[in-house]
């Protein structure tokens, strides 16, 4: 090689090596391709649990609140099932057995007039169960309209109302339905309904008036507003759905109260009239003689006991539920165990279930 000529760069190298590879391929041998890369499936983000599934998620956790519906449900199906499986009428006299003991032709015996204590009973505790129920609804609807529309509007309307309200809960309620029931003697007994429903939303509809107060002030209520919804449709449609958790706790609170209040006026001999029957008034006619005839009593007494404890296990439950602060809502092991891992650095594989979990789901 002469000295005039230069050496060769590297450049020339990488264009030889470049040469020989493609001489390699096109002689028939495959270039190595590079190993695949392995993917992972991609897990599809869990869904939120919708509030109704968790509301009745913690309503079915709590079992003293089953205890308490299975009881309603048994009763319902006592009163209005059980009277077909028996041969004698509420309304039958059976004059071969005066004040008999259960037996198996009268299975809760019978009173002195020789009447079923069966039928009787179950035929009062329809009445008691239909009056409760609609006394209930009818308190909470007729308290839910009249706090909202007190707040909403306010002005003269919020000071006439609450007038109104404040007038009817210093009015003796048990003396006024007591002193006004013997006026309607003759007529149905939805006569009494309204007595009742008329004297329990008072208390309910101050609530609801305070929980509008701060309801109307937020932006969806202003923003209805301004894009000229009507007032009544914005209480109804945005307002009062807002408060849905009080009012069907009140609902079932004021239904129990109901049945109770209107044994307690039958009892006084101010409630469901002859020839019709309630639970208080069977156990206003038996109440003398539990000393010696003991089922005359009990059986009827016992029905308006468990009615009772139904809506008060029902009512707690409900409170817990809709509650998701409330001790009872939330579920004690999976916190634990969500909160560990949380504690322990853990991803969870499904973040929206921990989250569902710690929000008390």
């Amino acid at each position: 090689m002469s000295a005039n000529q230069p050496a060769p760069s590297n450049t020339s190298a990488a264009g030889g090596e470049a040469v020989t590879a493609l001489a390699t391929a096109t002689a028939g041998v495959p270039p190595q391709s590079p190993a695949p890369k392995t993917t992972e499936p991609v897990k599809p983000a869990a869904k939120r649990t919708s509030r109704g599934r968790l509301t009745l998620r913690r309503f079915t956790r709590n079992r003293l609140a089953l205890v308490g519906v299975g009881i309603i449900v048994l009763l319902f199906l006592a009163a209005y099932v059980g009277p077909m499986f028996t041969k004698y009428d509420y309304k039958f006299h059976d004059y071969m057995a005066f004040t008999q003991p259960p037996s198996a032709e009268h299975w809760w015996g019978t009173n002195q007039g020789g009447q079923d204590l069966f039928a009787l009973t179950m035929r009062g505790l329809q009445k008691s169960l239909v009056i409760g129920l609609l006394v209930g609804v009818i308190s909470t609807l007729v308290a839910a309209v009249v706090g909202a529309f007190a707040a909403y509007y306010g002005s003269w309307m919020d000071k006439t109302l609450t007038w109104g309200v404040d007038l009817l809960l210093v009015l003796p309620s048990f003396l006024i339905i007591a002193v006004l029931s013997p006026l309607f003697r003759n007529t149905s007994w939805l006569i009494f309904v309204v007595l009742l429903a008329a004297f329990s939303w008072m208390i309910t509809a101050r609530v609801v008036r305070s929980m509008t107060m701060t309801l109307k002030d937020r932006e969806f209520v202003k923003a209805a507003k301004y894009m000229g919804v009507p007032g009544p449709v914005i209480i109804f449609r945005h307002i009062l759905p807002n408060m849905a958790s009080l009012l069907i706790i009140d609902t079932v609170i004021q239904i129990g109260a109901a049945v109770i209040g209107e044994s307690g006026l039958s009892f006084f001999g101010f409630g469901v009239q002859a020839p019709d029957v309630s639970l208080g008034t069977i156990i206003a006619e038996n109440t003398t003689n539990a000393p010696t005839f003991q089922w005359l009593f009990y059986f009827p007494a016992g029905c308006l006991v468990l009615i009772g404890i139904a809506v008060s296990f029902i009512g707690d439950g409900l409170r817990d539920a809709f509650d998701p602060n409330s001790s009872g809502a939330k579920s004690k092991g999976k916190r634990t165990k969500v909160l560990n891992q949380l504690m322990t650095n853990r991803v969870d594989p499904e973040p929206n279930k921990a989250i569902d979990v710690l929000s008390g789901s």
